[in-house]
């Protein structure tokens, strides 16, 4: 059985359903009924129509809610014809249901949940695996995601940057479960490339890929935190980073830059040299200015750009491009603490390093910046 087909006909049915008179909410409950039944009987009994097949079925479950919702309230049912016979229609509403998934009103958390299971096809049980919660957690979240959004038509232009926003928080949640979700965001964001004439789009697909060719070589032994700097360049994927350049270079040059193109030309940048000290650090900086206005003067790009100036002006210049970004910020510490190691200021720089590991929100981070401050301490004491 072809999972993943199965798993790209979701939203398309979704989508007939809901032209068929059934609301949002019912309709994805209904297919993600039949979603379970199709992984329990077609490895064994594959359909020759497979979306003919999660029509039907889906179809069926949605009749089976209504008269039984109508019966217990004493009402007759509706929408009670059968659809008609034959293939299924073919019109595809995957666009409108990225935009209603990624609705404004919706949290962050709810849209990116409410995308993987309506869009990506994704069951309830996978997607709490994959963000390491119970399954019953998430389908509260779900729940109340689709309630907030009732009665929202599925036709209603949508918001493509909250598509964009979510699809990157899908990226960067990783892996969890059975479930690459940072390859499950590559696969919706393509299929959003082939819906979409927006080089936007293209560009968040680009900046995927080249974060995603390094994936390897991100962490060492022990799930060890292995900073960009001191990567080993050869595990990095040569056939994804040519395809994000490629693409790349074709959304910029329609000339409509967006935020999404600029980070991928400085993942670009970072994946076209053979070694970090081969890093074009000032085209990195230009690239950051081109950033900033395009983020809202960002703190974190903010934040960024004065690495990216240390390196290509020295670490005094470095830290002269921290003026006016909050202290507060997540990683202000650690960056901090890398531009006054390089400034030759150990002491400063260990205490730092320590301060960082301490604010650290992940284990490896909080591990990788207390093996930092105890290297710069063993500099101290051997000086």
């Amino acid at each position: 059985m072809n999972e993943g087909l199965l798993r790209e006909l979701v939203p398309t049915v979704i989508g007939i359903l809901v032209r068929r008179g059934a609301d949002f909410a019912s309709a994805e409950d209904a297919v993600q009924e039949a979603l379970i039944r199709a992984l329990a009987t077609w490895p064994d009994d594959p359909p020759r129509d497979p979306k003919a097949w999660l029509v039907a079925a889906a179809w069926h479950k949605f009749l089976d809610a209504v008269r039984a919702e109508t019966s217990r309230r004493g009402r007759e049912v509706a929408v009670d014809a059968e659809p008609p016979p034959g293939p299924a229609p073919s019109t595809d509403d995957t666009l409108r249901l990225y935009f209603l998934c990624a609705h404004p009103t919706l949290p962050p958390a709810s849209a990116v949940a409410l995308t993987l299971r309506a869009v990506g096809g994704l069951t309830t049980r996978q997607i709490a695996a994959a963000h390491l919660v119970p399954e019953a957690t998430m389908a509260q979240r779900i729940s109340r995601a689709k309630r907030r959004i009732a009665g929202q038509p599925l036709d209603q232009p949508g918001d493509l940057p909250t598509v964009l926003r979510v699809l990157y928080l899908v990226f960067n949640e990783g892996y969890g479960g059975d479930v690459d979700l940072a390859a499950e965001a590559i696969r919706l964001t393509r299929q959003l490339v082939t819906l979409t004439d927006e080089p936007e789009v293209a560009g968040l697909l680009a900046l995927m890929l080249l974060h995603h060719a390094r994936r390897e070589s991100r962490t060492g032994p022990g799930g060890r935190l292995v900073p960009l700097g001191s990567q080993d360049r050869s595990l990095w994927d040569t056939g994804l980073i040519a395809e994000g350049v490629a693409i790349l270079q074709a959304a910029l040059a329609r000339d409509r830059l967006g935020e999404y193109q600029a980070q991928a030309a400085i993942a670009a940048l970072h994946a076209d040299a053979a070694r970090a000290s081969e890093t074009d650090w000032v085209q990195i900086v230009e690239w950051y200015d081109e950033l900033l206005p395009l983020t809202g003067d960002s703190p974190v790009v903010r934040l960024n750009r004065a690495v990216a100036v240390g390196e290509a002006d020295g670490p005094q210049a470095g830290l002269a491009a921290l003026d006016g970004v909050d202290p507060s910020l997540p990683r202000y510490a650690a960056v901090t603490a890398y531009l006054y190691e390089r400034a030759g200021e150990l002491s400063r720089a260990a205490g730092l390093y320590a301060d960082a590991a301490r604010a650290a929100t992940s284990v490896p981070e909080r591990d990788h910046l207390t093996r930092e401050a105890a290297r710069v301490r063993q500099q101290l004491r051997g000086s």
